[in-house]
């Protein structure tokens, strides 16, 4: 009975989860505009645009209505898009967490017909994390390349200033010439100021997608040089200089922690390891952890400390530059 209704579930999750994912996908971005656009003309037919009318340029949760509406009224839901947006991800929030449910409830009970409770749920956690933290690693990345890309746009900027070019005619030359993500994020940056907002807050803007220390340097810079004055070919000569000095300098403390990091690794991993192996070469001397009243006790104690451990060893190894 309980196989069944384990089953029956199993099957209800799929069968929603394809139901949600094809309408989703069946809207496309075309229809949503259209909808808004026809929704702004009735408005204004009637007198003017109501204050609670939408603007067409606000980004949507979830192209499904309900989805959307739900994920506005909580407030993690703009945090998640603004994570995903520093990702360079497309994919809609509300996508993006049904995916992580679904393959966490998938994997609770396709463990739990082998493995017991204390088991199955936290393997179905952990899975259900897999797309956020696929997520977070495109956004490292991303922001990896950023740091590595910039002092070049930087050279650019000050070449262009040298040439005689307004700064935001530099800032179009940088757009044009310049890899991903660069060329996106001064992109928007560009357009804000064409759009009205003041070159200072549009800068400002740049340092909330791209939170990284040498983004901020340049902004303050800018700010200062032109508040102040100054040769701002020059000031982005040495600003250039100060961050390819500190890629330098990471690159050697990455060297030396490299061992630090390996050992930190294998600790870790180790423990797991042996876990899995004894599960194969001998069951009967690990089942005893399953089987034995302070088995479960015991596991949560040692993950515990996995953890623990793991914490102090990262950071012992992370120095900052």
């Amino acid at each position: 009975m309980a196989f069944m209704v384990s089953a029956i579930t199993f099957v209800m999750m799929i069968v929603i989860f394809l139901t949600v994912w094809v309408v989703t996908s069946a809207r496309s971005t075309q229809e949503i505009v259209r909808g808004r656009i026809e929704e702004l003309q009735a408005a204004e037919r009637w007198g003017g645009i109501a204050s609670n009318l939408k603007l067409v340029r606000d980004e949507m949760y979830s192209t499904v209505p309900v989805l959307h509406r739900m994920m506005a009224q909580s407030p993690s839901a703009i945090w998640i898009q603004k994570f995903m947006s520093q990702a360079g991800v497309k994919t809609k929030p509300a996508k993006l967490l049904l995916v992580s449910v679904v393959t966490g409830v998938v994997t609770y009970f396709l463990v739990g017909f082998l493995f017991p409770f204390f088991i199955s749920v936290p393997m179905g956690i952990l899975v259900s994390l897999i797309p956020l933290g696929n997520v977070a690693w495109k956004r490292r990345k991303r922001f990896d390349q950023f740091e590595e890309r910039f002092p070049d746009a930087l050279d650019m900027f000050a070449r262009a200033v040298r040439a005689g070019h307004a700064f935001t005619s530099a800032m179009e030359m940088v757009v044009k010439e310049s890899p991903e993500p660069i060329a996106a994020e001064f992109s928007i940056v560009y357009d804000e100021q064409n759009f009205g907002i003041p070159l200072r807050d549009a800068l400002i803007h740049l340092t909330d997608r791209i939170p990284l220390v040498d983004a901020r340097f340049f902004v303050t810079t800018l700010n200062v040089q032109k508040e102040s004055g100054g040769n701002l070919a020059e000031v982005l000569d040495q600003l250039s200089r100060v961050i390819r000095e500190r890629f330098r300098i990471q690159r050697d403390v990455k060297v030396k922690t490299a061992l630090g990091r390996m050992t930190a690794g294998i600790l870790m991993s180790l423990p797991i390891a042996m876990l899995v192996m004894l599960m194969f070469l001998n069951p009967d001397y690990e089942m005893v952890l399953f089987s034995d009243p302070m088995g479960p006790t015991i596991l949560a104690i040692a993950a515990g400390l996995q953890i623990v451990g793991a914490v102090i060893l990262w950071h012992i190894v992370k120095i900052e530059v």
